[in-house]
């Protein structure tokens, strides 16, 4: 029995989102007493292995195809099914980003499995019952899912779990997957990638996130120099990113991206439930506003009442002397 896990690299390390994933897999092949066979592009530097491996990754297949290092969810898809049945595998996890909700509902139907869709902690299984437990209801609840097919997919909503270090360096062996015929029937004409050098937003522990309380695009640059002081990556409030103030990437909320940061600064946000279902599985809120009835504060671990263009530039340079400080 195995437990298969799909990962991906980015700018020339290992996706945070994929060694959750790959943790969160050991754990269950601790549990039901299988392997952790993680997949991987066979396009991503060969140095990077071993990270997969301290993870809790026991075996490392590569798969080498255009299609995959395009990104073709169809293909990713039969590639995961070939896997799992090559393996005997009884569990199949991502992570809940794009590519794991584009690729795992396919492998779901492939393999006629029951799917759970934004785990945020470790399954119970004790006996015949394995239980996943996920937010619910914008994040205001918790559900607790039981999956009774012999075949599982979780995905797992990163930022749930910590990543896993007592693992040994594992390097990989080719896989020779079968896709001829398989296509997604997409063309891609071009590609842009955005040149950032902070932590993409699901994997972000640090996030200082911006309002309509900014008033204009160009007094970002507080926000910005906040960021840069903490090493965090920013964010905005939907109204925020419709304006064009900022690209809508960075929209955080229930219509946006969901995180689960350790630390969510939130400044000049009135904090409307749409916005709190995005972002209220932070570890802790800090909320700047100087409107002392702003909804958010209720959601606040810390609160501050007071302007931000005066009350950002002061943190900015405490932060910044803090850090001096410590070096």
């Amino acid at each position: 029995m195995s437990v298969i896990v799909y990962t991906e690299a980015t700018k020339g390390k290992i996706r945070k989102n994929s060694l959750e994933a790959v943790t969160y897999a050991a754990a269950i092949a601790a549990k039901v007493g299988g392997e952790v066979v993680a997949v991987i592009d066979a396009a991503v530097d060969a140095t990077l292995h071993a990270d997969l491996g301290k993870a809790g990754a026991q075996k490392l297949l590569t798969v080498n195809h255009a299609s995959l290092s395009a990104g073709d969810a169809r293909a990713w898809a039969a590639v995961m099914e070939q896997v799992a049945q090559a393996h005997g595998a009884k569990v199949v996890v991502f992570s809940h980003d794009l590519g794991g909700k584009d690729i795992a509902p396919r492998v779901a139907v492939r393999l006629k499995a029951g799917i759970v869709a934004g785990a945020v902690d470790f399954p119970t299984i004790e006996g015949g019952k394995f239980e996943v437990r996920k937010t619910a209801f914008s994040g205001k609840a918790t559900a607790v899912y039981s999956i009774n097919s012999d075949v599982k997919v979780i995905t797992l909503l990163p930022n749930s779990i910590p990543v896993g270090s007592s693992g040994a360096a594992v390097s990989g062996s080719a896989f020779d997957a079968k896709l001829d015929g398989v296509s997604s029937g997409v063309t891609i004409k071009e590609r842009k990638t955005r040149q950032s050098t902070t932590v993409p937003l699901p994997e972000a522990e640090l996030v200082v996130s911006a309002g309509r309380g900014l008033k204009a695009p160009e007094n970002w640059g507080i926000v910005e120099d906040l960021a840069t002081a903490l090493g965090a990556t920013t964010a905005c409030s939907r109204p925020v990113a419709d304006m064009h103030w900022r690209p809508h990437h960075e929209h955080v909320g229930q219509t946006g991206v969901a995180i689960r940061p350790n630390l969510y600064i939130a400044i000049g946000i009135s904090g409307a439930i749409q916005h709190l279902a995005g972002v209220n599985g932070s570890k802790t809120i800090v909320v700047i506003n100087n409107d002392k009835e702003a909804p958010f504060f209720k959601a606040a671990d810390y609160g501050v009442v007071g302007d931000a263009f005066e009350i950002l530039p002061k943190l900015t340079e405490s932060v910044k002397k803090f850090k001096a400080s410590q070096n």
